[in-house]
């Protein structure tokens, strides 16, 4: 596809529509090429740091339900930093053209400088702003206006997960705490039995 083409799924609620994403999310950009060189490492670092922290969860007695929520969120993570990292190595531009796998003259950017595709594009509802709303009166408005991927929803679902069941994860964290504070004054007592 070039970019902005799309595909109408379902009438005008569900449309396959071809953007990239030059920074976060919903299109927002950070300090040009540096902005993007650090928004991309920030990404790498923070996909280390909490793969490390799955992987100390699950030495552990763990909540199944937390594990899945992080992993929601790490798989989503590592799709948008594979696109960020390798999407402009491998394709030329595709405005005005279908881009180009592997082009003779390269992609048109380096490493982590790629931009994320995105292509989920949901206008369930479109109208007008009430002219008495404050701000935005009288304005069109288009209710679910964001373009996103599926990496963009497993993030969004995994940090839904976490906020609706942040509670019980708390709950857990601090068991396992108390569980293992307990461990060696155990251990200490059999000891001191055993003597």
């Amino acid at each position: 596809m070039y970019l902005g083409q799309e595909f109408r799924i379902l009438g005008d609620w569900f449309i396959i529509h071809f953007t990239e994403n030059y920074g976060m999310a919903f299109g927002m950009e950070f300090g040009g090429e540096s902005g993007k060189l650090l928004l991309s490492l920030f990404r790498l670092f923070f996909v280390m740091g909490i793969i490390w922290y799955v992987y100390k969860l699950t030495r552990t007695k763990y909540d199944k339900l937390y594990v899945t929520t992080l992993s929601l969120i790490i798989a989503g993570a590592i799709g948008n930093l594979i696109d960020s990292a390798f999407y402009g190595m491998i394709f030329n531009g595709s405005e005005y053209q279908i881009a180009q796998l592997f082009p003779a003259e390269g992609g048109y950017s380096s490493f982590l400088h790629g931009r994320v595709v995105d292509m989920l594009y949901f206008p369930v509802l479109e109208g007008n702003f009430p002219s008495w709303f404050p701000f935005w009166g009288g304005e069109e408005f288009v209710f679910f206006r964001p373009i996103f991927n599926v990496a963009d929803s497993a993030i969004s679902i995994g940090v839904f997960m976490w906020i609706i069941f942040q509670k019980r994860f708390m709950i857990s964290e601090k068991e396992d705490d108390t569980t293992i504070a307990a461990l060696p004054n155990a251990a200490t007592e059999g000891d001191q039995q055993g003597v």
